[in-house]
Order: C-alpha cells, then structure tokens, then sequence
C-alpha cells in the first residue's frame, strides 16, 4: 500500500509561489493516479488538482487552473503542485491521495491520504 508524505508548505504574500511535494512509498505509485486537494477552516474537503498514473492527462479545479501545475516524477515517487499567483483564499490545509483505479479522478477514487501540509497566503 502507497503512504504519502507532504512537504513545501508555509506562509505567503499574496501573489507569491509555493511548491508542494508528496513523497510516495510502495512500489504501485508509478501505477497510480494522484491527486491533491484542499480544506480551509470551516470548509469541506475541495479537489484542486489530479494526474494520471503516467503524467499524460492532468485535471484543474476551476479556481487554481491557469496558476497552479500538478506534475510527477516516477523515478522518484513524487508528486508536485506549483503554485503561482496565489491568493488569500488559497489558504488551506493541502492533502495529496493516491487513486489506484484511476477513476473517481475528481474526489471518490482515492484510498490514501497524506497527513496533509498548511498553506497560508497573506494579503
């Protein structure tokens, strides 16, 4: 089983850049689609990015398309999300998840989550 370790979280100025990593275990992450997601105070859970198992198709919540890129790294077993142009509202705490069928991509296809990493912008 995959267990996920987040990374790269932190304060920021609005308008700042954060990278976030997600450091996999297991040998089926290369297989495996992941995702991340958010949670505010307050707020339910809300998916913000997901990448398939090989990095060929890659999927944007509307709120953080056109800032935000979700990649990997297999050869590593990690998962990124750089993070531009960021606004107040994108304070959270940021989840990465493991999705081993690869459906569900937007929220009931993941099995595993990591402990979660804050990110807080300022204004």
């Amino acid at each position: 089983q995959v267990q996920l370790v987040e990374s790269g979280g932190g304060l920021v100025q609005a308008g700042g850049s954060l990278r976030l990593s997600c450091a996999a275990s297991g040998r089926t992450f290369s297989s495996t689609a992941m995702g991340w997601f958010r949670q505010a105070p307050g707020k339910e859970r809300q998916f913000v990015a997901a990448i398939s198992w090989s990095g060929g198709s890659t999927y944007y919540a509307d709120s953080v398309k056109g800032r935000f890129t979700i990649s990997r790294d297999n050869a590593k077993n990690t998962v990124y999300l750089q993070m531009n142009s960021l606004k107040p509202e994108d304070t959270a705490v940021y989840y990465c998840a493991a999705n081993p069928s690869g459906t569900g991509i937007y929220g009931a296809g993941y099995k595993v989550w990591g402990q979660g990493t804050q990110v807080t912008v300022s204004s």
